[in-house]
């Protein structure tokens, strides 16, 4: 990198340097030209022997493609301009990325693309400080270096950049010049040479040597040896050398003015001067007779070439070839095509070449050049998998070649199966561009060859003209499919025609008038998807009219759901969903509309996201009581199953509205749901008037007593409730004492709540309440200072095993909480200590804090300090940190403040401490003192505690401190500066203050802070919503766009239609980041349904999380979303490994297979994980054949996943297993253990699986190898390992039996040492050891033993056996290892108890090293 970043005018060497010693000859390849620019251009530049003699001799293979870019890439002298150290710095880091890219294609390709150079010139703009060294890298990539561009439009592309960034004030010197006149000549731009150097002079710029060489190379590409004679005078005149590239030039010059002998002469001109023609001398000969086509003497200058020991490249052929081709001498490009050598680099070369013949229009030879590339000769690659040819035929879409030969092209490349399917290639290459004519013309030649033409082909056609709302485009293309006899289908109408027109009936008419026939029924459904969107009116009227078939509700269910969600008639919503609950024709056979109906209310609801639902509370009461008048109703499922949404969805005000449809012969069971008003009395009385039956009857009450009490609970009539309870004691019900509890908390009637439990637990003393009541009981006991009652609650929590959730620890967090200002912080100590001690709960920050709040709320900041301090010591956590050394900085009491900052310094480290004390000062607003913190040597960013703090002050709206933090940091080392702008932007964004937006943009503009897309469209969006101008152009998102034509799409605005895309990117991410997949596929549906598109990583990373949970069909549902929002959607490749791991545990192996191989031809590596499922499925389906196809392409890979061969080994002797031929496993394994190599590797998989199948045959077989092995040929591994198996799975007989016929499994220390270490890893594994030690008491010594042994108590948290393990090592001698002590310790502590010995000072890693050194030194021995 370092030779593309000098400058051409820091090569320091003289005039002689540049001339080759009399007689001597340039031998070998120059370094140049392995790269100088693509094939097409006129090599009349600088020799690179000019530049790099010392490489002329240089082997061809120690020279990498890499030195084409110092040719390609120079970099110019260093702007002498002033600019400050940060603007400098940017600069060199944006220009450091764009050469990365820029050369990144050149090594790969050996050309750029005209999209990329332009990203990264706008790239460039946008910072609006343009470095000359980027003005050079953007100016020399407009030449040869696009192929695809034609000469003229690259020209203009130069001249545009040239413009735009002398604009931005780039600073122009001769290098620039000589860059555009690298450009000229590449491009064959013509242009006054003496008027070019007149504008040098104007700005006052020297031109230099180039300068010259280039201007006598522009006047010989035109034949005027008068001017370049011009211009040699000029150069003998300031004593400038005449060099090689000169006399090349003069070549050409003399070959355009038809002086070809004169051209030949040059060579002879050379050498008297000293100079030997090098290979770039002969290439200009040979371009000057290919000019004429005079083959004849091309064939002798190649071989004087030869002769001469000039070694021409296939490069220097293409070029030959190119100009024979430009000249119109096809007949002889055969000829110069076979006199290739085919080379390393070759491919991309040649590409290149047919690229600019293309662009040139000899796509004849280019053809000819594709059909000669040696790829297609391989006989090992599969036709199914050839598509080569595809950059040649997109390039001819792009270049719009006539159709006639396209067709002929890919006739021959499918006749020749170099390409499954060439035609449909171009179709979508020129769909792709929209181009519309060509794109019909091909649908039309692919059904005069019996091929397919699909509703879809016309969408990428249509989508752009629905866009626009050209109606005319709109009706020319349905024409167009109507005579290839393609019937719009539903999806194409709906989506991508009639949105087009204003309304259907002008859709109606529109394609009447054009002769497409309206009649489909798929138009119908079309119509009845667009009316459902923005006419619900209409779509009454369509459905209710009996003359036209319906179609299902299935077809227009989601559309319905958006227009009842959008619409505001709420009198069309109730006669429509009247018509769903009657019309039995909208559904199929065994569907009752009622139930449909109920179902779709249910769905509506569902799909209508927290915010909008909210903001609809008053339509859809309407709507309910529209219902209601209509006598429409609903199943108690479906009711409970609307209420538990609205809950979610916090409208519980709803619920009444949604149960007053419910049918009153299912309404029982539903007391607890009914409205508290005077209609609950009145079902109280009549239950009361029911159990008064019943108990005249003499039949059980305890269900009908519940009920009543659920009733009152609801109206919290506690008074009546306790008299129901006395009257009816006997009848009383463990459910029902469980609601009078619950109910007597709410009220705060503690003593009543007490006798209840008392009774309850005489009642059955086993049966326990559930977690929610538990922790109201103990807030209420706590409450009123019954503190040891509500320990022995906690204990009975503990006793009956009552499981605390996310919800619960909140609610205990919370009960905690509300005793910080009544119980004290003693109350709040004891509870916690309780808790932590039972294992209830496990210690967090959040569970801690309300001890230090109780000492904070009573202003005893040393109180608060020593509590947290004893969270840390006891449960690793620091509550509340941030606040007390607030408090005390506040106060002043330094000698506090020295003890907090000491303590966290020490527990959690210097960095932490000062963060702290910074944080500390911003927020009591001692700012001073926060830069001094700031300023500290070696202080580094930490952004998720600059995010921590910057989070609290959006929060809690302090703009002043996050303003000073953001200030404060400016030159914090590795501060993301737009990151912590963003912060600000938004608090601007809560707070609607466009006033301090603006000016933190003059603040980033200020800082030379290169904003991310997402700052400036905050930015943007405070400003417009405030009425005011954007000072910048806005980066519009492809989201934005697709939001956008979606807008354009419907006539109605969208309710609640503010909500920014990018909110829904991130909630999506969070959604999934938290688990809650299931929530965020269903948004993603919403929004698909809406038509707004997400982000393709929020796509790709929901898709990851459900195939993480196997919802391998949902993932591929949200692919095809994300494919039909984003065309170029790929997986990523975590995402794509995932998939192969989830369709190989589901058993859809072909799928898994096709995706592996889908992967490896995007050149993408599949994970080690992803290969080793896959090739485990295709083992317990018995697939050999792909495995071996699996292990092949594994190999093939130039990127090795280091997969063991044992992967494929084991899992191909599952196949044989499964296929019932257990000759051929035991063959394999016999082959493994008989080589030296796999000796000593494991089949313990095998054995494994095949125990667990439960395949008894097949395990006596092996287990009958495994003997053979050991008894014959010293191989001991396999039976070692199912001497193991069968311990570890509690066979212990049968192990016993193995060890009998194998005794020599007794001596692998090795393999038994490697299984105690396995099994010392995870708790409750001791018996294992034990049964081991007792089968085989002496397969290692005590000292490797105890430690496992230890290891395992510790891990089993079990402190008598550890406390009996240390006095038997004591006993017997064995000295405790340090790391064994220290798991001890640590074990004592936990239990608080105090160690009988001293703690080893060091880590557990030390220790563990330490240990782990002296074993293998024991085992060397």
């Amino acid at each position: 990198m370092a030779a593309l970043l000098r400058s051409a005018r820091l090569l320091k060497y003289k005039p002689s340097c540049l001339l080759q010693i009399t007689g001597t000859k340039s031998n070998g390849v120059s370094a140049g030209r392995l790269y100088s620019g693509v094939i097409g251009s006129r090599n009349l530049g600088v020799c690179p022997h000019q530049l790099f003699p010392s490489l002329g001799n240089a082997p061809r293979h120690l020279l990498p493609l890499t030195t084409s870019v110092v040719r390609s890439y120079a970099v110019a002298t260093e702007r002498k301009e002033e600019a400050s150290a940060a603007v400098r710095s940017k600069q060199a880091q944006q220009f450091d990325w764009a050469l990365s890219k820029l050369d990144s294609s050149v090594r790969r390709t050996g050309r750029i693309t005209k999209t990329l150079l332009l990203r990264i010139f706008h790239d460039i703009c946008r910072t609006g400080y343009p470095s000359g060294n980027q003005a050079l890298l953007l100016l020399r990539s407009c030449g040869s270096l696009l192929p695809e561009v034609p000469p003229a439009d690259r020209t203009e592309l130069a001249h545009h950049i040239w413009e735009k960034l002398q604009e931005l004030g780039a600073q122009y010197d001769v290098s620039h010049y000589n860059a555009l006149l690298k450009v000229y000549l590449q491009n064959e731009f013509k242009f006054s040479p003496m008027d070019f150097l007149a504008k040098m002079e104007a700005v006052n710029t020297i031109p230099n040597r180039v300068t010259y060489q280039r201007l006598i190379a522009a006047y010989c590409q035109n034949g005027d040896i008068e001017g370049a004679s011009t211009i040699l005078g000029f150069m003998k005149s300031k004593d400038l050398p005449i060099t090689e590239a000169v006399f090349n030039s003069l070549v050409t010059g003399h070959a355009r003015a038809g002086d070809i002998e004169s051209a030949k002469n040059i060579l002879t001109v050379m050498r008297n001067a000293g100079i030997e023609p090098g290979p770039d001398t002969y290439v200009s000969l040979l371009n000057a007779y290919a000019q004429n086509g005079d083959m004849e003497n091309v064939k002798a200058t190649l071989e004087a070439a030869e002769n001469a020991d000039c070694s021409l490249m296939d490069r220097d052929l293409m070029q030959v070839i190119f100009t024979l081709a430009k000249a119109g001498h096809h007949q002889h490009t055969p000829e110069m095509i076979e006199r290739m050598r085919h080379e390393r680099g070759y491919i991309p070369d040649a590409m290149n070449l047919c690229l600019s013949l293309i662009t040139h229009g000899q796509e004849d030879t280019a053809f000819h050049i594709l059909k000669s590339f040696p790829t297609l000769q391989m006989d090992n690659v599969s036709p199914d998998s050839l598509n080569l040819g595809n950059f040649f035929l997109r390039h001819c879409v792009s270049m719009e070649t006539s159709l006639e030969k396209i067709g002929q092209y890919c006739k021959e490349l499918q006749e020749a199966n170099l390409h499954t399917s060439p035609l449909i290639f171009v179709l979508s290459c020129a769909l792709e561009a929209k181009k519309t004519g060509m794109s019909i013309e091909l649908m039309k030649m692919l059904k005069d060859q019996k091929m397919p033409v699909r509703p879809h082909f016309f969408w990428p056609l249509l989508t752009a003209h629905v866009k626009d709302k050209n109606l005319t485009a709109v009706v020319e293309i349905v024409k167009a499919m109507q005579d290839l006899g393609v019937a719009p289908d539903v999806d194409t109408l709906s989506t991508y025609v009639l949105p087009a027109f204003p309304s259907s009936q002008e859709a109606r008419q529109a394609l009447k008038d054009a002769g497409v026939s309206l009649e489909s029924e798929g138009f119908l459904s079309s119509e009845i998807r667009s009316l459902a969107v923005r006419d619900l009116a209409g779509l009454y009227t369509l459905l209710s009219d009996a003359s036209l078939p319906t179609p299902e509700l299935i077809a227009f269910r989601g559309s319905l759901i958006i227009g009842f969600r959008k619409s505001s008639d709420v009198e069309s919503m109730a006669k429509i969903t009247e018509l769903l609950f009657q019309k039995e024709s909208l559904y199929g056979e065994n569907t009752k509309p009622a139930e449909a109906g109920a179902f779709f209310l249910y769905n509506l609801i569902e799909n209508m996201p927290e915010k909008e639902l909210q903001a609809q509370e008053d339509k859809l009461r309407k709507y309910f009581s529209q219902l209601r008048q209509q006598n429409i109703t609903v199943s108690a499922n479906i009711y409970r199953g609307i209420r538990n949404l609205l809950e979610a969805h916090h409208v519980p005000e709803l619920i009444k509205d949604v149960l007053a449809l419910v049918d009153p012969k299912m309404s029982n069971g539903l007391a607890q749901d009914a409205p508290r008003t005077s209609e609950g009395a009145s079902r109280v009385l009549t239950l009361e008037k029911k159990l008064e039956e019943l108990k005249s009857e003499n039949k059980p009450v305890g269900q009908i007593l519940k009920h009543i009490l659920q009733v009152l609970s609801a109206e919290e009539n506690l008074q009546r409730a306790l008299e129901l309870k006395q009257q009816n004691e006997e009848e009383m019900t463990l459910a029902a004492y469980a609601v009078l509890i619950n109910l007597c908390c709410r009220h705060d009637n503690v003593e009543e709540a007490l006798n209840l439990k008392r009774e309850m637990s005489r009642m059955d003393s086993s049966v326990a309440l559930d977690a929610n009541k538990y922790i109201v009981l103990v807030k209420t006991l706590t409450k009123n200072g019954k503190v040891e009652e509500a320990v022995d609650i906690l204990k009975e929590m503990k006793e009956k095993d009552v499981v605390l959730g996310d919800t619960h620890l909140t609610m205990l967090f919370h009960t905690l909480s509300s005793l910080a200002a009544k119980g004290g912080p003693d109350t709040i100590r004891r509870l916690q200590d309780t808790i932590f001690s039972l294992g209830l709960a496990k210690p967090t920050a959040n569970l801690c804090s309300p001890l230090v709040t109780a000492y904070l709320d009573s202003n005893d900041l040393s109180g608060a300090l020593d509590a947290a301090i004893e969270c840390q010591q006891r449960y690793k956590h620091l509550p509340r940190i941030h606040d007390i050394i607030v408090g005390l900085v506040e106060k002043g009491d330094t000698e506090q403040l020295q003890k907090a900052m000491d303590f966290v310094s020490q527990e959690r480290g210097e960095m932490t401490m000062l963060y702290d004390l910074f944080f500390a000062f911003l927020q009591t607003g001692r700012y001073r003192e926060a830069r001094k913190i700031i300023e500290t040597p070696g202080l580094r960013a930490r952004p998720g505690r600059l995010q921590w703090y910057a989070e609290k002050c959006i929060s809690s709206n302090q703009m002043e401190a996050l303003e000073q933090m953001v200030d404060i940091t400016s030159k914090l080392f590795e501060c993301d500066r737009d990151e912590m702008y963003h912060y600000v932007l938004r608090l601007c964004k809560d707070t609607n203050d466009w006033q301090k937006a603006e000016a933190m943009w003059t603040k980033m503009q200020e800082e030379n802070v290169i904003p991310r897309e997402r700052t400036l469209h905050l930015l943007a969006n405070i400003l417009k919503n405030n009425g005011q101008e954007v000072p910048f152009e806005v980066p519009q998102t492809w989201y934005e766009h697709s939001a956008t034509a979606q807008k354009t799409k419907t006539t109605a605005p969208v309710s609640n239609s503010t909500d920014n895309d990018t909110d829904y990117n991130v909630k999506l991410l969070s959604l999934c980041k938290k688990g809650k997949t299931k929530e965020a596929y269903g948004m993603v549906k919403d929004m698909n349904k809406k038509g707004v598109s997400l982000g393709p990583a929020s796509y790709d990373q929901l898709i990851r999380a459900l195939l993480a949970e196997g919802a391998i069909e949902d993932a591929m549902v949200v692919k095809d979303i994300a494919t039909s929002h984003i065309h170029s959607f790929k997986l990523s490749d975590i995402a794509t490994n995932l998939l192969i791991i989830t369709q190989s545990k589901k058993g859809q192996l072909e799928d898994a297979l096709l995706s592996l191989k889908s992967m490896l031809q995007a050149n993408h590596v599949p994970s080690k994980l992803a290969v080793t499922r896959l090739v485990q499925a295709l083992g317990s389906h018995g697939d050999t054949d792909s495995i071996r196809e699996v292990e092949t392409i594994m190999k093939g890979l130039n990127t090795p996943l280091n997969l063991s061969s044992m992967v494929f080994i084991n899992n191909t002797v599952l196949a044989h297993i499964k296929n019932c031929d257990l000759e051929s496993a035991v063959e394999i394994m016999e082959s493994v253990y008989n080589s030296d190599e796999n000796s000593s590797q494991s089949m313990s998989f095998v054995f494994r699986k095949v125990l667990e199948n439960g395949n008894d045959k097949a395990f006596d077989k092996l287990c009958a190898t495994a003997e053979r092995l050991a008894n014959h040929f010293a191989c001991y591994r396999p039976a070692a390992d199912i001497f193991l198996l069968l311990l570890d799975t509690g066979k212990v007989e049968d192990a016993k039996f193995m060890l009998a016929r194998c005794n020599a499994v007794a001596e692998q220390k090795d393999i038994l040492v490697s299984y105690l270490s396995k099994k010392a890893q995870t708790p409750g594994q001791v018996g294992k050891i034990k049964t081991l030690m007792n089968l085989i008491p002496n397969f290692t010594e005590k000292k490797v033993l105890y430690p496992y042994l230890m290891k395992c108590h510790v891990m089993d948290k079990d402190l008598e056996s550890a406390k009996a393990l240390h006095e038997q090592m004591q006993k017997e001698g064995v000295e405790v290892d340090e790391l064994s002590l220290k798991r001890l310790a640590s074990l004592y502590r936990q239990a608080g108890e105090t160690a009988p010995f001293t703690e080893p000072p060091e880590s557990f890693k030390f220790y563990a090293d330490k240990l782990k050194l002296s074993n293998s030194q024991t085992t060397e021995e």
